[in-house]
């Protein structure tokens, strides 16, 4: 049996320009991955719109993700998650310049992701 085991803190170059992605996980209709920010944003204009529901949790650091149709960014601290469903366009406004920002993000086919409203209900 292959056991892979790493940290999600782990090789992470604060010093390093681009935002760094590794997928720890992959499955047919499955991905999840690190994402470690230092600094970046998404360009002006630019929007995710994605095929995929997204599960994304903030590990450490700090994020603005703007959603389309919200009033105002989310400012996320470390704990805080969101459930992206497929084609709900957002960007991120901004992510920490002091430390990396960790993010765990969980990508599956639409409809997969775990219902919204389930989550708030165990909070």
């Amino acid at each position: 049996m292959d056991i892979k085991h790493g940290n999600l803190f782990a090789a992470v170059d604060p010093a390093v320009p681009d935002e760094q992605a590794e997928a720890l996980l992959t499955a047919p209709g499955l991905r999840v991955e690190r994402i470690v920010s230092t600094g970046q944003a998404s360009p002006p204009g630019f929007w995710f719109d994605q095929d995929w529901d997204e599960f994304v949790l903030l590990v450490s650091g700090s994020a603005g993700v703007f959603i389309e149709g919200d009033a105002a960014t989310r400012s996320l601290a470390p704990g805080d998650h969101l459930i992206i469903p497929a084609h709900v366009r957002h960007r991120v406004e901004w992510t920490s310049a002091s430390g990396p920002t960790i993010w765990l993000a969980v990508h599956c086919r639409p409809g997969r992701a775990v219902d919204q409203t389930q989550c708030s209900r165990r909070s």
